[in-house]
């Protein structure tokens, strides 16, 4: 133990080999500027009036004890003074510094950001070496998970000049290359493909010798094959929808998304799956022997696993027992196993517990309140090949729903949570019908369809359960602001706001706007687009989707107002000679029904739309000052089952449509073979059909097919008098409202061509746009992000389509095709935002005509806002 010279006291002579028993009487701490010296001498374990020999195991044990905490670089326990058989102890102490700050270097900013969400590093702590250990640990551990396996990383420190005894530590990084898994080798491997084993290994698997754009190209490329222009494509080929979809299946197996940066976590978790796969093939025994990972250089390592498949067994018999409810006969036709089918666990549990693809054992018993049900399979005889299953059954007793609650709804009002719940309070426990209402929340669009889980709380005890939905609130209000080119009016601006859940009862309690009053599941829509006095429009939406609050019976109103101004000369764009205005206003009444199922919905809307033309040259009317109206009636059937809205995986979406105008020319005097158009056009008539449908198909894992299909007709009433200028199609280009919509004209994107091109003109007429359009559209999607703040996926697509002023030219062979490639990104704020490059197949149509032996239209960059219809 030193000793200490003190003023007054001769030197202080301490014997270590002949210790002496003393008492304390004082105990200092020097050097302590942020710690408790009082906390200090206690953690010590040193007391005033204590005994103990110096030199002994106390002062040992006290220095210890301080060092231990961590909090202290120096440290040494003094003797300052000695008085006959007391003696007065110092603990001098150099503490350690504080954090001031941390940095990052090497690395990207948003690397920098994930690390200082994932690091516990916090200001004015004590810099301990544990501390200082576990940061370079998890900053080596983020990088590892990224597949840089030789990441370096450096502490170094200086002093902050504003703050005593504290330094800012620089945190320098050094990723090195990601480590690429090179070959993944199966030694002794006889009961599989190679390939087959490595894409069971989703997460380690070698990447396919293959660059995503080509890959994406061989798929489009492939898929409109057709006369010479390619390889002419088999003549025993069905359709080219079909020649698409294999295509697609073949594809598949080259997983382009696939990764092949080496995680060893991930890696453990492909070799479970791998095993898996050899179990599901009967092979029980399966395991791996042994697995070498061998470094190539610093970028890359091979893999060699060697698996050892054991016997392949099968089922023989199957024994049910602990069955009361159903009998045997009915279990087995469920279960679908026969005696001689290889023996697959994953494939029987799933026919047990849960099966998506079809009925399973549980969903037989929970769909009926029997949610204590259990079934466990036991094997109880294994004979040579072959294994005798005992299902182990306990029905329990059928569950009645006490509560009914939701958490996590901080914006929307439960009334309007609770309508949508298909298991309510007194009901039986239906476990379908659960999982069909976490589908209706998640089509609300409030909140995060990925996190709306319900959380059955079972009560033994009195046979009851409540039901906890557990809620994610997400942003659902949409702002448009953007700017394009409108062909003859130049630049257009547009503003748009949207507020998914709004309130209109709380819109005088200014208390509850969050910053406008939401919670109550209405829509308000308003948008203006403008650019200048030449062009306007403006428009606002209203829609209830339960009017009176009892029935799914939706409720919709909406006006719309239009101008536009022309110029004859085109030279003054200040003087205007003529004008359209366009007023409208639509009133709707939609409800759920329940034939053929419940998924199907049937609205009805009335609306009316005047045409006010005064000198107006600019629209192929065939008349230049007038009034035109429109009052039609639309009746829509649909059927929606899609299972997400923003990112669909399974499920379809149908609907027909039909819009009717009274048939004036029945009723009314005039002479339709002399009249002049300003007559003819006053009231307008028509029937127009519109048919949509799409289908989703998950084909592995977050991978989608999307198929669909749209077909359009417009007709009158009587052949001799034809159809007007209005509700006609235009095809082409981003699908986005072009100028045209002032004549309710629909425009129908296809990708490949420029906006509103494949546009018939009857020239007899002077009336553009077509009566018919068919378009089919194939589209592969994979997801890069489903964080509910942006939702991103890219895409891939084919289509064709095309637009016949009449039904006499139709030709549905006679299609205009493209393909390519593009991504969508989903915003709350913003809504759907896209961007696609497409290949156009065939000529641009010129004039509106189809015009043979000239180039194909070729590449084009369409953007989107929103989930275009068609």
């Amino acid at each position: 133990m030193p000793s200490r010279r003190s003023s007054g006291n001769a030197n202080i002579s301490l014997s270590y080999s002949s210790p002496k028993e003393y008492t304390i009487a004082q105990i200092d701490v020097e050097g302590a500027e942020f710690l408790d010296a009082v906390a200090l001498k206690s953690i010590s374990g040193l007391k005033v009036g204590d005994k103990i020999k110096v030199p002994g195991d106390e002062i040992s044990n006290a220095l210890k004890k301080l060092w231990k905490q961590g909090l202290i670089g120096n440290i040494e326990i003094l003797a300052n003074k000695v008085e006959g058989e007391s003696i007065y102890l110092t603990i001098a102490l150099q503490e350690r510094p504080r954090l001031s700050r941390f940095e990052f270097s090497g690395i990207s900013k948003s690397q920098e950001s994930d690390l200082k969400e994932d690091i516990e590093l916090i200001r004015g702590r004590v810099m301990t070496n544990a501390m200082v250990k576990n940061t370079e640990l998890q900053v080596k551990s983020y990088f590892f998970e990224k597949g840089f396996l030789n990441t370096e990383v450096q502490m170094d420190y200086r002093q902050d000049s504003s703050l005593r005894n504290s330094i800012i530590m620089e945190i320098k990084v050094d990723k090195k290359n990601k480590v690429k898994i090179r070959n993944v080798n199966f030694v002794g491997n006889t009961e599989f493909s190679d390939s087959k084993l490595k894409s069971k290994m989703k997460n380690s698997g070698e990447r396919p010798r293959i660059k995503v754009p080509s890959a994406i190209g061989g798929i489009v490329l492939n898929a409109f094959k057709s006369g010479t222009e390619k390889k002419k494509l088999k003549q025993d080929s069905t359709t080219w929808t079909d020649t698409f979809y294999g295509i697609i299946q073949e594809n598949i197996k080259l997983n382009v998304f696939k990764s092949n940066k080496f995680v060893k976590e991930k890696y453990e978790e492909d070799k479970e799956s791998l095993i898996a796969f050899y179990h599901s093939k009967g092979y029980r025994d399966a395991k791996i022997v042994e697995d070498t990972i061998v470094n190539i250089d610093f970028k890359s390592l091979d893999i060699d696993i060697r698996v050892d498949p054991g016997k392949k067994y099968y089922f023989r018999n199957v024994y049910w027992v602990g069955n009361y409810i159903h009998d045997d006969a009915t279990l087995d036709r469920i279960l679908s196993v026969e005696k001689g089918d290889v023996y697959d666990m994953e494939s029987l549990d799933k026919r047990l517990n849960f099966n998506p693809n079809g009925p399973d054992i549980s969903s037989l018993y929970m769909d009926n309140g029997y949610l204590f049900f259990s079934v466990t399979p036991v094997e109880v005889m294994v004979e040579g090949d072959s294994i005798d299953v005992e299902m182990r059954i306990y029905e329990g007793a059928q569950a009645t729903i006490k509560k009914v609650y939701a958490t996590g709804n901080d914006r929307t009002y439960d009334h309007v949570i609770m309508r949508e719940i298909r298991t309510l309070p007194g009901q039986k426990f239906n476990r379908s019908e659960l999982i069909r209402t976490q589908r209706e929340l998640s089509q609300l669009g409030y909140f995060d369809p990925e996190q709306v889980v319900p959380n059955p709380l079972p009560n033994p005890a009195d046979e009851t359960v409540d039901i906890e939905w557990k809620l994610v609130e997400r942003p659902s209000d949409q702002i448009e602001l953007s700017g394009g080119w409108g062909g003859n009016f130049g630049f257009v601006g547009t503003l748009g706001l949207t507020f998914n859940n709004f309130s209109l009862k709380n819109l005088t309690h200014f208390d509850k706007w969050k910053p406008l009053p939401v919670g109550d599941g209405q829509k308000l829509s308003l948008r203006a687009q403008a650019n200048g006095t030449q062009y306007q429009s403006y428009s606002v939406s209203f829609s209830e989707p339960w009017l009176g609050g009892r029935k799914p019976q939706s409720f919709g109103v909406s006006y719309n107002y239009s101008i536009q101004r022309f110029n004859p000369s085109g030279r003054n764009f200040r003087s205007f000679t003529g004008s359209l205005q366009v007023q409208g206003v639509t009133v709707s009444l939609g409800r759920r029904i329940q034939w053929p199922d419940d998924y199907f919905t049937l609205s009805n809307s009335v609306s009316y739309l005047r045409y006010a033309l005064d000198e107006y040259f600019g629209n192929q009317l065939g008349f230049d000052t007038g009034i035109a109206n429109n009052i039609s009636f639309n009746t829509t059937l649909a059927r929606n089952s899609v299972d997400n809205p923003m990112y669909p995986r399974t499920g379809s979406s149908v609907s027909l449509s039909l819009a009717l105008t009274p048939p004036y020319s029945t009723f009314n005097d005039i002479d339709y073979s002399t009249a002049d158009n300003a007559d003819r056009y006053k009231w307008v008539e028509y029937h127009k059909w519109m048919f949509d449908a799409k289908y989703y198909m998950q084909i592995a894992g977050d991978l989608v097919l999307e198929t669909r299909a749209h077909f359009g007709y417009l007709g009158s009433y009587k052949p001799s008098i034809g159809v007007g200028p209005f509700e006609r199609f235009q095809v082409g280009g981003d699908g986005l409202t072009g100028t045209s919509f002032l004549l309710g004209t629909d425009i129908i994107g296809l990708r490949g061509y420029e906006n509103n091109s494949i546009t018939p003109i009857d020239r007899e007429r002077n009336i553009r746009g077509g009566t018919l359009y068919n378009k089919f559209t194939m589209e592969l999607r994979y997801p890069v992000s489903l964080n509910p703040s942006a939702t991103i996926y890219v895409l891939a697509f084919s289509e064709a389509g095309n637009n016949w002023l009449n039904f006499s030219d139709y030709n549905p062979n006679q299609m205009y095709r493209s393909s390519g490639f593009g991504v969508r990104i989903f915003m709350p704020a913003f809504g759907l935002l896209g961007i696609d490059w497409g290949y156009g197949y065939d000529p641009q149509p010129v004039a509106g005509e189809y015009t043979p032996n000239q180039p194909a239209s070729g590449g084009q960059i369409h953007f989107s806002i929103g989930q275009t219809l068609r």
